[in-house]
């Protein structure tokens, strides 16, 4: 096929110009650093540059220089949890000391690990994972929790929002040290739902496959820090000075492969551990290793999936979920689910369904309207 010199001229310069515009807007436009021009900044260095082996090498530092979350006491601990071979999946719960009710809710649902033995004919490890409250009788409370349960993990750091990264490394180190052989690793707040039996089948026909390199999730592409004071997100540019995070996935719920788990604790070890943004450094990490996330239409965004059948026949999680536990769970996991979208007429019901539910034309943050066509 022919191609005009001119053509291909005339596509040069509007590339050169396009390029050119862009980076007028990351450099000479920081006074008016609101919310649309941040992203423009943070989309135009994702997709025109796409390069972090500078940041990360801004980043890096001396092992003998970080302060390790090895250095953090484990105030409890269970070395015994995942002695078995066969594990599927281990679910690691981000959790706070006071939110008992929510692990409570969790290990009678979607973490109970008897139920997935017993009607999903899979073995999954569960364990919270949490730092040190700031009262001794809150401590107590936490003791005598896990001698009933015997599954909380925690170290002696203080439990805050500026802490999550540290409660990352906590998760990982920890996989590293206990529970290398587990075949994918799920790390999950402690108010999300999850879809256990639509996971576990997802997860079985993975690793029969042995897929490696698997990081799935909710992704963020190209998202800028967070610039404003008021926000609890606030980046300070001492801390990150570029317009653009690498791809990662929402802390919320993301899954990864045991090799994935094993590269990302290398690369935490030479990475400054400052940013306390937990699902940022994550990508920081894996982007150091070449790990790429993989988005996942049915892992929701910060929005509640919509309730119906026909959602849960496909849905991994959905998010913002604690009053609504235990009847979410009971009507997600009902057999009937299965039927009503079983058939050629039920296929094409619940196309319909889930077309009039995500593909609104204001928007909603749990799945994509791309979900109801998948």
């Amino acid at each position: 096929m022919f191609v005009s010199p001119r053509r291909v001229r005339k596509c040069q310069f509007l590339q050169l110009f396009a390029t050119c515009f862009i980076l007028c807007l990351m450099f000479f436009w920081e006074p008016f650093d609101n919310r649309i021009v941040s992203h423009m900044k943070s989309y135009s260095y994702r997709y025109l540059i796409n390069s972090y082996s500078f940041v990360n090498e801004s980043l890096s530092v001396n092992r003998e220089d970080l302060d390790r979350v090895s250095s953090y006491q484990y105030l409890i601990n269970h070395k015994e949890k995942c002695q078995q071979q066969d594990v599927l999946l281990l679910l690691l719960v981000k959790t706070s000391p006071e939110n008992h009710h929510r692990r409570n809710a969790i290990r009678q649902t979607w973490g109970n690990e008897k139920y997935v033995q017993s009607k999903l004919n899979a073995n999954i490890k569960t364990l919270f994972a949490l730092g040190r409250p700031s009262d001794h009788l809150q401590q107590r409370k936490l003791y005598l929790e896990d001698q009933k349960y015997n599954d909380l993990i925690q170290q002696d750091f203080l439990d805050t929002f500026h802490n999550l990264t540290l409660k990352l490394l906590l998760q990982f180190s920890w996989v590293n040290a206990y529970c290398p052989h587990a075949r994918f690793i799920m790390s999950a707040d402690d108010d999300i739902f999850i879809h256990m039996p639509n996971l576990v089948a997802y997860l079985q026909s993975l690793a029969q496959m042995g897929v490696q390199d698997l990081w799935i999730g909710r992704v963020h592409r190209g998202s800028p820090p967070v610039r404003d004071k008021t926000s609890k997100y606030y980046v300070p540019y001492e801390m990150y000075q570029w317009p653009s995070y690498p791809d990662y996935t929402a802390g919320a719920a993301y899954v990864i492969s045991s090799d994935v788990a094993a590269k990302v604790y290398e690369a935490s070890l030479t990475l400054n551990t400052s940013l306390y943004i937990d699902d940022v450094f994550m990508g920081l990490c894996a982007n150091k290793m070449g790990i790429v996330p993989q988005y996942h239409v049915f892992f929701s965004g910060e929005g509640k999936a919509p309730y119906h059948p026909c959602i849960y026949n496909k849905m991994m999680t959905s998010h913002g979920h604690v009053e609504d536990l235990h009847r979410l769970w009971k009507q997600a996991t009902d057999p009937k689910v299965k039927k009503i979208s079983s058939g050629l007429w039920g296929r094409v019901y619940c196309r319909i369904v889930n077309i009039v539910l995500l593909c609104k034309l204001f928007y909603e943050d749990t799945y994509p309207c791309s979900a109801a066509f998948s």
